[in-house]
Protein backbone atom coordinates (compact mmCIF):
# COMPACT_ATOMS: atom_id res chain seq x y z
CA UNK A 1 0.00 0.00 0.00
CA UNK A 2 0.66 3.42 -0.42
CA UNK A 3 2.31 5.24 2.90
CA UNK A 4 4.17 8.76 1.48
CA UNK A 5 2.46 9.92 -1.43
CA UNK A 6 -1.21 11.09 -1.96
CA UNK A 7 -3.97 9.08 -3.41
CA UNK A 8 -2.60 8.00 -7.33
CA UNK A 9 -6.53 8.36 -8.91
CA UNK A 10 -7.48 7.17 -12.12
CA UNK A 11 -10.49 8.51 -13.43
CA UNK A 12 -12.91 8.00 -16.07
CA UNK A 13 -15.47 10.02 -17.62
CA UNK A 14 -17.59 9.34 -20.83
CA UNK A 15 -16.70 12.98 -22.33
CA UNK A 16 -14.23 15.21 -21.78
CA UNK A 17 -13.56 18.93 -23.34
CA UNK A 18 -14.16 20.27 -25.87
CA UNK A 19 -17.30 18.13 -25.62
CA UNK A 20 -19.93 20.99 -23.78
CA UNK A 21 -21.81 18.00 -22.18
CA UNK A 22 -22.39 18.59 -18.18
CA UNK A 23 -20.33 15.46 -17.56
CA UNK A 24 -16.95 16.87 -19.23
CA UNK A 25 -17.35 20.43 -17.60
CA UNK A 26 -17.89 18.60 -14.35
CA UNK A 27 -15.21 16.41 -14.95
CA UNK A 28 -12.48 19.25 -16.24
CA UNK A 29 -13.54 21.48 -12.61
CA UNK A 30 -12.86 18.73 -10.57
CA UNK A 31 -9.49 17.46 -12.01
CA UNK A 32 -8.19 21.31 -11.80
CA UNK A 33 -8.74 21.81 -8.69
CA UNK A 34 -7.22 17.76 -7.41
CA UNK A 35 -4.16 18.87 -9.10
CA UNK A 36 -4.31 22.07 -7.60
CA UNK A 37 -3.71 19.94 -4.13
CA UNK A 38 -1.31 18.49 -5.62
CA UNK A 39 -3.30 14.90 -6.41
CA UNK A 40 -1.53 12.72 -9.00
CA UNK A 41 -4.61 12.20 -11.88
CA UNK A 42 -4.84 11.11 -15.21
CA UNK A 43 -8.26 11.05 -17.11
CA UNK A 44 -9.76 9.00 -19.81
CA UNK A 45 -12.03 9.70 -22.31
CA UNK A 46 -14.27 6.42 -23.10
CA UNK A 47 -15.81 8.78 -26.40
CA UNK A 48 -12.37 9.05 -27.60
CA UNK A 49 -10.47 6.13 -26.41
CA UNK A 50 -11.28 2.05 -26.55
CA UNK A 51 -11.39 0.22 -23.58
CA UNK A 52 -8.37 -1.63 -24.51
CA UNK A 53 -6.32 0.93 -24.83
CA UNK A 54 -7.73 2.71 -21.45
CA UNK A 55 -6.97 -0.65 -19.74
CA UNK A 56 -3.50 -1.18 -20.61
CA UNK A 57 -2.59 2.30 -19.97
CA UNK A 58 -4.64 2.41 -16.67
CA UNK A 59 -2.46 -0.72 -15.54
CA UNK A 60 1.13 1.07 -16.49
CA UNK A 61 -0.60 4.23 -14.76
CA UNK A 62 -0.76 1.64 -11.27
CA UNK A 63 -3.34 3.65 -9.49
CA UNK A 64 -4.48 3.37 -6.05
CA UNK A 65 -8.08 4.53 -6.59
CA UNK A 66 -10.03 4.09 -9.63
CA UNK A 67 -13.25 7.06 -10.03
CA UNK A 68 -15.77 6.40 -12.63
CA UNK A 69 -17.90 9.63 -13.67
CA UNK A 70 -21.39 8.33 -14.51
CA UNK A 71 -22.30 4.34 -13.55
CA UNK A 72 -23.37 2.88 -16.53
CA UNK A 73 -21.46 4.50 -18.84
CA UNK A 74 -18.00 4.08 -17.51
CA UNK A 75 -19.23 2.09 -14.51
CA UNK A 76 -18.86 -1.30 -16.15
CA UNK A 77 -14.95 -1.11 -17.24
CA UNK A 78 -14.29 1.11 -14.12
CA UNK A 79 -15.08 -2.01 -12.00
CA UNK A 80 -13.36 -4.41 -14.04
CA UNK A 81 -10.09 -2.33 -13.61
CA UNK A 82 -10.14 -1.65 -9.98
CA UNK A 83 -11.41 -5.90 -9.14
CA UNK A 84 -8.09 -6.48 -11.14
CA UNK A 85 -5.98 -4.02 -9.78
CA UNK A 86 -7.62 -4.98 -6.11
CA UNK A 87 -8.05 -1.58 -5.07
CA UNK A 88 -10.83 0.27 -4.23
CA UNK A 89 -13.58 2.06 -6.62
CA UNK A 90 -14.84 5.14 -6.62
CA UNK A 91 -18.23 5.63 -8.52
CA UNK A 92 -20.21 9.22 -9.29
CA UNK A 93 -23.35 9.23 -9.87
CA UNK A 94 -24.92 11.51 -12.76
CA UNK A 95 -28.80 12.63 -13.56
CA UNK A 96 -29.02 10.16 -15.86
CA UNK A 97 -27.44 7.52 -13.38
CA UNK A 98 -30.21 8.17 -10.79
CA UNK A 99 -33.23 9.47 -12.54
CA UNK A 100 -33.51 6.99 -15.00
CA UNK A 101 -30.56 4.25 -15.92
CA UNK A 102 -30.77 2.93 -12.74
CA UNK A 103 -35.03 2.28 -12.80
CA UNK A 104 -34.63 1.18 -16.77
CA UNK A 105 -35.14 -2.53 -16.88
CA UNK A 106 -32.58 -2.53 -19.92
CA UNK A 107 -29.51 -0.93 -17.73
CA UNK A 108 -30.62 -1.51 -14.34
CA UNK A 109 -28.97 -4.52 -13.52
CA UNK A 110 -25.73 -3.23 -15.24
CA UNK A 111 -25.88 0.08 -12.62
CA UNK A 112 -26.88 -1.97 -9.20
CA UNK A 113 -24.34 -4.25 -10.28
CA UNK A 114 -21.38 -1.62 -10.49
CA UNK A 115 -23.14 0.22 -7.58
CA UNK A 116 -22.66 -2.60 -5.47
CA UNK A 117 -19.12 -2.97 -6.15
CA UNK A 118 -17.85 0.29 -5.23
CA UNK A 119 -16.57 1.48 -2.31
CA UNK A 120 -17.82 4.88 -2.17
CA UNK A 121 -20.86 6.79 -4.54
CA UNK A 122 -20.53 10.50 -4.97
CA UNK A 123 -23.63 12.37 -5.47
CA UNK A 124 -24.50 15.68 -6.06
CA UNK A 125 -27.43 16.78 -3.74
CA UNK A 126 -29.44 14.83 -1.28
CA UNK A 127 -32.14 14.82 -3.55
CA UNK A 128 -30.07 12.14 -5.52
CA UNK A 129 -28.97 10.18 -2.34
CA UNK A 130 -32.59 9.62 -0.92
CA UNK A 131 -34.16 7.61 -3.88
CA UNK A 132 -30.79 6.01 -4.77
CA UNK A 133 -30.81 4.62 -0.62
CA UNK A 134 -34.11 3.48 -0.97
CA UNK A 135 -33.87 1.86 -4.59
CA UNK A 136 -30.68 0.00 -2.60
CA UNK A 137 -30.98 0.38 1.03
CA UNK A 138 -27.01 -1.79 0.77
CA UNK A 139 -25.23 0.72 -0.32
CA UNK A 140 -26.46 3.77 1.59
CA UNK A 141 -23.72 4.03 3.88
CA UNK A 142 -21.29 4.22 1.16
CA UNK A 143 -23.28 7.17 -0.19
CA UNK A 144 -21.30 10.42 0.26
CA UNK A 145 -22.90 13.98 -0.87
CA UNK A 146 -20.55 16.68 -2.38
CA UNK A 147 -21.83 19.26 -3.61
CA UNK A 148 -21.03 21.15 -7.06
CA UNK A 149 -19.26 24.50 -7.55
CA UNK A 150 -18.80 26.65 -10.05
CA UNK A 151 -15.91 27.70 -12.62
CA UNK A 152 -16.38 30.71 -15.52
CA UNK A 153 -13.53 31.91 -16.32
CA UNK A 154 -12.75 34.81 -18.64
CA UNK A 155 -12.47 33.33 -21.96
CA UNK A 156 -13.56 34.33 -25.36
CA UNK A 157 -16.45 36.76 -26.39
CA UNK A 158 -19.65 35.37 -27.72
CA UNK A 159 -21.62 37.68 -30.32
CA UNK A 160 -25.21 37.21 -30.28
CA UNK A 161 -26.06 39.78 -33.11
CA UNK A 162 -23.83 38.05 -35.27
CA UNK A 163 -25.01 34.67 -34.60
CA UNK A 164 -28.31 35.42 -34.29
CA UNK A 165 -29.14 38.80 -36.18
CA UNK A 166 -30.89 40.35 -33.73
CA UNK A 167 -30.72 43.88 -32.92
CA UNK A 168 -30.97 45.47 -29.40
CA UNK A 169 -33.14 46.28 -27.62
CA UNK A 170 -34.21 42.73 -26.99
CA UNK A 171 -34.79 40.96 -23.66
CA UNK A 172 -33.10 37.39 -24.06
CA UNK A 173 -34.15 34.29 -22.56
CA UNK A 174 -31.02 31.98 -22.76
CA UNK A 175 -31.38 27.75 -23.19
CA UNK A 176 -28.20 26.33 -22.10
CA UNK A 177 -28.08 22.65 -22.58
CA UNK A 178 -27.63 19.72 -24.76
CA UNK A 179 -30.70 19.30 -26.95
CA UNK A 180 -32.52 15.73 -25.78
CA UNK A 181 -35.71 14.52 -24.53
CA UNK A 182 -34.49 14.86 -20.75
CA UNK A 183 -34.14 19.29 -21.15
CA UNK A 184 -37.34 18.99 -22.40
CA UNK A 185 -36.60 21.66 -25.34
CA UNK A 186 -39.68 22.05 -27.34
CA UNK A 187 -41.89 22.22 -24.00
CA UNK A 188 -41.09 26.57 -23.55
CA UNK A 189 -42.17 27.34 -27.78
CA UNK A 190 -45.76 27.68 -27.45
CA UNK A 191 -45.95 29.45 -23.80
CA UNK A 192 -43.04 32.03 -25.42
CA UNK A 193 -45.85 32.05 -28.31
CA UNK A 194 -47.66 34.03 -26.46
CA UNK A 195 -45.13 36.19 -24.20
CA UNK A 196 -43.97 37.06 -27.59
CA UNK A 197 -47.23 38.48 -28.94
CA UNK A 198 -47.44 40.59 -25.67
CA UNK A 199 -44.05 41.33 -25.66
CA UNK A 200 -42.14 41.65 -29.00
CA UNK A 201 -39.44 42.29 -27.79
CA UNK A 202 -38.62 39.09 -26.08
CA UNK A 203 -36.14 36.54 -27.74
CA UNK A 204 -35.61 32.55 -27.33
CA UNK A 205 -31.91 31.81 -27.52
CA UNK A 206 -30.87 27.46 -27.97
CA UNK A 207 -27.35 27.07 -26.92
CA UNK A 208 -26.13 23.32 -26.65
CA UNK A 209 -25.29 20.34 -29.40
CA UNK A 210 -27.93 18.51 -30.72
CA UNK A 211 -27.35 15.19 -28.45
CA UNK A 212 -30.49 13.37 -29.46
CA UNK A 213 -31.33 13.50 -33.34
CA UNK A 214 -34.92 12.91 -33.40
CA UNK A 215 -34.95 15.79 -31.05
CA UNK A 216 -32.66 18.00 -32.45
CA UNK A 217 -35.07 17.70 -35.79
CA UNK A 218 -38.03 18.18 -34.21
CA UNK A 219 -36.74 21.61 -32.31
CA UNK A 220 -35.33 22.89 -35.65
CA UNK A 221 -38.78 22.30 -37.77
CA UNK A 222 -40.39 23.93 -34.64
CA UNK A 223 -38.36 27.25 -34.95
CA UNK A 224 -38.57 27.57 -38.86
CA UNK A 225 -41.95 29.63 -37.97
CA UNK A 226 -40.58 31.54 -34.92
CA UNK A 227 -37.95 34.20 -35.83
CA UNK A 228 -37.92 34.98 -32.00
CA UNK A 229 -36.23 31.59 -31.48
CA UNK A 230 -32.64 30.26 -32.58
CA UNK A 231 -30.21 27.14 -31.89
CA UNK A 232 -26.42 28.23 -32.45
CA UNK A 233 -25.58 24.82 -31.75
CA UNK A 234 -22.66 23.89 -29.16
CA UNK A 235 -21.06 26.94 -27.37
CA UNK A 236 -17.80 26.27 -26.43
CA UNK A 237 -17.36 26.37 -22.41
CA UNK A 238 -14.67 29.53 -22.99
CA UNK A 239 -17.50 31.56 -24.71
CA UNK A 240 -20.46 30.70 -21.66
CA UNK A 241 -19.26 33.39 -19.35
CA UNK A 242 -19.79 36.14 -22.57
CA UNK A 243 -23.08 34.31 -23.36
CA UNK A 244 -24.55 34.68 -19.61
CA UNK A 245 -23.28 37.98 -19.45
CA UNK A 246 -25.89 39.19 -22.48
CA UNK A 247 -28.79 37.06 -21.18
CA UNK A 248 -31.57 38.47 -19.14
CA UNK A 249 -33.19 34.93 -17.87
CA UNK A 250 -31.69 31.71 -18.30
CA UNK A 251 -34.00 28.95 -18.91
CA UNK A 252 -33.99 25.84 -17.66
CA UNK A 253 -37.19 22.89 -18.34
CA UNK A 254 -35.69 19.82 -17.62
CA UNK A 255 -37.91 17.14 -16.32
CA UNK A 256 -35.07 15.52 -13.94
CA UNK A 257 -31.59 16.74 -13.18
CA UNK A 258 -28.12 15.13 -11.12
CA UNK A 259 -29.32 17.15 -7.96
CA UNK A 260 -27.98 20.64 -9.78
CA UNK A 261 -27.39 21.38 -13.37
CA UNK A 262 -24.39 23.08 -14.42
CA UNK A 263 -26.47 26.04 -16.26
CA UNK A 264 -28.36 27.05 -13.31
CA UNK A 265 -25.12 27.01 -10.80
CA UNK A 266 -23.10 29.03 -14.12
CA UNK A 267 -26.53 31.67 -14.62
CA UNK A 268 -26.63 32.55 -11.00
CA UNK A 269 -22.86 33.15 -10.65
CA UNK A 270 -23.02 35.19 -13.25
CA UNK A 271 -25.92 37.20 -11.96
CA UNK A 272 -28.51 35.86 -14.30
CA UNK A 273 -32.17 35.51 -13.49
CA UNK A 274 -33.57 31.78 -13.99
CA UNK A 275 -36.32 30.04 -14.85
CA UNK A 276 -36.54 26.66 -13.97
CA UNK A 277 -39.07 23.21 -14.12
CA UNK A 278 -40.20 22.77 -10.75
CA UNK A 279 -38.16 19.25 -10.09
CA UNK A 280 -35.88 18.14 -6.80
CA UNK A 281 -32.55 19.26 -9.08
CA UNK A 282 -33.53 22.93 -9.74
CA UNK A 283 -35.28 23.57 -5.72
CA UNK A 284 -31.88 22.58 -4.55
CA UNK A 285 -30.40 26.04 -5.87
CA UNK A 286 -33.87 27.78 -6.48
CA UNK A 287 -35.80 29.34 -4.25
CA UNK A 288 -39.09 30.49 -5.68
CA UNK A 289 -39.48 33.97 -5.88
CA UNK A 290 -36.08 34.77 -3.75
CA UNK A 291 -33.07 33.66 -5.95
CA UNK A 292 -35.39 32.60 -9.27
CA UNK A 293 -38.66 31.19 -10.22
CA UNK A 294 -40.21 27.91 -10.62
CA UNK A 295 -42.43 26.92 -13.19
CA UNK A 296 -44.72 24.01 -12.95
CA UNK A 297 -46.72 24.09 -16.53
CA UNK A 298 -47.61 26.12 -19.25
CA UNK A 299 -49.87 28.56 -17.68
CA UNK A 300 -47.00 29.51 -15.26
CA UNK A 301 -43.81 29.13 -17.38
CA UNK A 302 -45.79 32.10 -19.84
CA UNK A 303 -46.74 34.21 -16.18
CA UNK A 304 -43.05 34.33 -14.80
CA UNK A 305 -41.25 34.45 -18.48
CA UNK A 306 -43.78 37.71 -18.92
CA UNK A 307 -43.21 38.92 -15.46
CA UNK A 308 -39.74 38.73 -15.73
CA UNK A 309 -39.39 40.30 -19.31
CA UNK A 310 -41.25 43.56 -17.99
CA UNK A 311 -39.53 43.95 -15.15
CA UNK A 312 -35.77 44.55 -15.46
CA UNK A 313 -35.71 44.95 -11.40
CA UNK A 314 -37.17 42.20 -10.39
CA UNK A 315 -34.76 40.26 -12.69
CA UNK A 316 -31.80 41.88 -11.21
CA UNK A 317 -33.27 41.04 -7.43
CA UNK A 318 -33.38 37.39 -8.14
CA UNK A 319 -30.34 37.40 -9.76
CA UNK A 320 -28.21 38.97 -7.01
CA UNK A 321 -30.01 36.70 -4.40
CA UNK A 322 -29.11 33.85 -6.50
CA UNK A 323 -25.51 34.79 -7.25
CA UNK A 324 -24.87 35.41 -3.42
CA UNK A 325 -26.59 32.12 -2.75
CA UNK A 326 -24.08 30.41 -4.81
CA UNK A 327 -20.90 32.37 -3.14
CA UNK A 328 -22.17 31.04 0.30
CA UNK A 329 -23.34 27.77 -0.22
CA UNK A 330 -21.28 26.29 -3.14
CA UNK A 331 -17.68 27.76 -3.16
CA UNK A 332 -14.97 25.73 -4.71
CA UNK A 333 -12.83 24.92 -2.22
CA UNK A 334 -15.40 22.20 -0.51
CA UNK A 335 -16.15 20.55 -3.92
CA UNK A 336 -12.40 19.34 -4.32
CA UNK A 337 -12.08 19.15 -0.18
CA UNK A 338 -15.19 16.59 -0.59
CA UNK A 339 -13.12 14.36 -3.29
CA UNK A 340 -9.90 14.38 -1.46
CA UNK A 341 -11.63 13.17 1.82
CA UNK A 342 -13.33 10.53 -0.10
CA UNK A 343 -9.81 9.41 -1.35
CA UNK A 344 -7.96 9.55 1.36
CA UNK A 345 -10.42 7.33 3.89
CA UNK A 346 -9.96 4.99 1.12
CA UNK A 347 -6.22 5.17 0.91
CA UNK A 348 -4.94 6.64 4.32
CA UNK A 349 -1.97 8.05 3.50
CA UNK A 350 0.07 11.27 4.33
CA UNK A 351 -1.26 14.06 3.40
CA UNK A 352 0.31 16.09 0.30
Amino acid sequence: MLTSMPPRVALLSPFLPPSVRGNAITVARIVTGLHGRGLDVRVWDLSTTGERSIADEVEAYAPSIVHAFHAYRTGPLALRLARRAEIPLVVTLTGTDANHDLFDPARAAVVRHVLEGAARITVFHASIAGPVAAALPDVSARLVTIAQAVSLEPGEPFDVVARTGWPTPRTLFVFPAGVRPVKRPRLPLRAFDRVVASDPDVRLLYAGPVLDPDEGEALLRELRSRPWARHVGAVPHRQMRSLLAQADVVLNCSSSEGGMANSVLEALAMERAVLASDIAGNRSLIEHGVTGFLFGDDAELEAHALRLARDPALRARLARAGRARVEAEYPPAPEIDGYVDVYRALVPVASP
